[in-house]
């Protein structure tokens, strides 16, 4: 197989990536059958319930019961809990979650980063409550509710926080909420107990509109999505995929929403049946910023056994491996996960040491092509014995130009070239498989930066203060660009006729178009590497000098110089 043909396969593979990775999809409009489509005056979804009652439950919102409360409070207030990693904020109405802040991890303002929504009427709250009783859920999700554990406010307790949440009325309704959080955990603890009369009542845990982190969705920076664990593998649920079948069920390791960087999900719910409802958050008054759809999830366990766990932090590599090494598969890391998580480790161990993550990228890149520097140094040898040989294989090709792809003559002309490269010791393949064998590095190394959470908000110097986001001046696009067209300008081209070697000179300026709005962290990956490249080039020239090129006569010019000197055939 001659070496354009793997190269073209390459480039088809590369191509398709591309494609993938790279197109934007547009986000569909949620379907009539899917409401609310808004969370400003949006009614909560539909019930997650095992009775045909909660599931055709109608959307309208019914007032509370007019019953006199017996057991709650007169007046709303929060409840702020302080761990070493989150701040919550409880509400004492309904007994729900309106705040949740990472301290370890900072948004633009540079404040810990919010993953509750809390535009205007976007509801419902976290741990809202669904039974099959519409008249009893307007009384569970409105009331005011006793509150017993709350710490005291202005430190972080080096304690677990629990509270206790409770309401009864004189109709009978009673209700009790309660919320165990971990000192140095993203895990919450949760457990409710619904009693109507003597009767118990099976209730649904409905997450609000999920997550409020205002994450920026493209083609390179996943949105909200629903996450379900399921039969070993993780299922992504996209905005069309929840308008045709919104609600799962099935025993499930975790089940939630998550986006590029952040995630809520139930740990362990087992058998339950899982329901998303897409929310549209219209943009603030006068911005021209996009709607964001985001997801709303209600969790109903099939087994009342106990408490239900809720992860609500960042997707970090090390944080979800001590939770359940089957809980990092919720980091999408591609097709080469089984690279992106060494990768991703030995990053962090560079880190470590040098304590700047754009840094860490650059000297990473300095040891990827160390190690594979012999593979590279092969490649061009034996691109240069290929060069050295083109005018012998021009020569054979030329002889068999006006025959036709289907003659069997032409057979002969691929005969004569495999003998071409066994007299010169040369293996046309032998230049691509290194190139096949870097390429899955190449893009595991990109899908690990771009998952990244350490890379979110990290600066590099100057102009990069963000290595999650695209370079501001685009100086490393044109740097790549550039560095392209050198690296193209010293590797010798073989086995492409003058017509693919003029569109593979376009080939930095179409992958400049693709790549600029790459992360920078990508882009400075990318970047460092072409210029250690050139580097290696530069130095595998010098070492096997330059190519010895036999110029070969054309067969008319053969015969007519064998004509002229009487030589026989075999002297020339």
């Amino acid at each position: 197989m001659e070496r354009r043909v793997l190269f073209a396969v390459f480039l088809c593979f590369l191509v398709l990536y591309l494609w993938q990775a790279l197109v934007v999809k547009p986000v569909p409009k949620p379907v009539a059958t899917a409401a609310p489509t808004t969370a400003t005056g949006a009614a909560e979804p539909a019930p997650a319930s095992a009775t045909p009652p909660a599931a055709a439950a109608p959307s309208t919102t019914l007032a509370p019961s007019q019953a006199a409360p017996v057991v709650g409070e007169t007046a709303e207030r929060d409840i702020r809990v302080e761990t070493q990693d989150v701040i919550a904020v409880f509400t004492n109405r309904g007994a729900r979650l309106k705040s949740w802040r990472l301290k370890d991890h900072l948004d633009t303002e540079k404040q810990p980063q919010e993953l509750i929504e809390n535009e205007p009427g976007a509801q419902p709250l976290p741990f809202t409550l669904k039974t099959a009783d519409e008249q009893i859920n307007a009384t569970l999700n409105s009331a005011l509710y006793t509150v017993n554990g709350a710490p005291p406010e202005g430190s972080a307790s080096p304690s677990p926080a629990e509270l206790r949440f409770e309401y009864r009325d004189a109709a009978g309704v009673h209700v009790i909420k309660d919320f165990r959080l971990e000192p140095t955990s993203y895990v919450l603890t949760f457990r409710s107990s619904v009693m109507a009369g003597d009767r118990t009542l099976p209730a649904a845990v409905v997450w609000g509109p999920a997550l409020g982190d205002h994450i920026a969705a493209s083609s390179l920076v996943q949105g909200a999505q629903g996450l379900l664990y399921q039969n070993g593998s993780p299922v992504r649920l996209t905005a069309d995929d929840v308008a045709e079948q919104p609600a799962h069920e099935g025993d499930f390791r975790y089940a939630g929403v998550d986006d590029n960087y952040f995630m809520t999900v139930a740990l362990d719910p087992g058998p339950a049946r899982i329901t998303y409802q897409p929310v549209t958050i219209p943009p603030p008054s006068g911005s021209n910023a996009a709607e964001r759809v985001l997801l709303s999830y209600t969790i109903e366990p099939r087994e009342n056994a106990g408490p239900l766990k809720f992860y609500v932090g960042p997707k970090e590599l090390d944080v979800l491996t001590a939770i359940d090494r089957e809980f990092a598969s919720a980091i999408h890391f591609g097709w080469f996960a089984v690279i992106v998580v060494p990768l991703l480790q030995s990053l962090k161990w560079v880190h470590g040491y040098v304590g700047n993550w754009g840094w860490a990228i650059v000297i990473l890149t300095v040891i990827i092509n160390v190690v594979l520097a012999p593979l590279r140094h092969k490649q061009v040898v034996s691109m240069r014995k290929m060069q050295a040989i083109q005018p012998e294989v021009k020569s054979i090709q030329d002889r068999y130009s006006k025959l036709k792809a289907t003659d069997p003559a032409k057979q002969k002309m691929n005969q004569e070239m495999m003998a071409l490269y066994r007299e010169k010791g040369v293996n046309p393949a032998s230049g691509c498989i290194p190139v096949l064998l870097t390429f899955p590095i190449m893009i595991a190394m990109w899908a690990a930066l771009q998952v990244s959470i350490e890379l979110r908000g990290a600066p590099w110097f100057g102009w990069i203060q963000d290595l999650s986001a695209p370079d501001p001046w685009y100086i490393l696009p044109v740097l790549m660009v550039v560095t392209q067209f050198w690296q193209q300008h010293i590797t010798p081209m073989t086995g492409a006729d003058p017509a693919q070697q003029k569109m593979m000179k376009f080939m930095p300026i179409i992958l400049g178009f693709i790549f600029f709005s790459l992360p920078a962290g990508a882009l400075l990956y990318y970047v460092a590497g072409t210029v250690i490249g050139i580097g290696q080039q530069y130095l595998t020239n010098y070492l096997i000098g330059p190519a010895a090129v036999r110029a070969v006569r054309p067969p008319a010019e053969r015969r007519v110089k064998r004509a002229g000197s009487g030589k026989s055939e075999g002297a020339s």
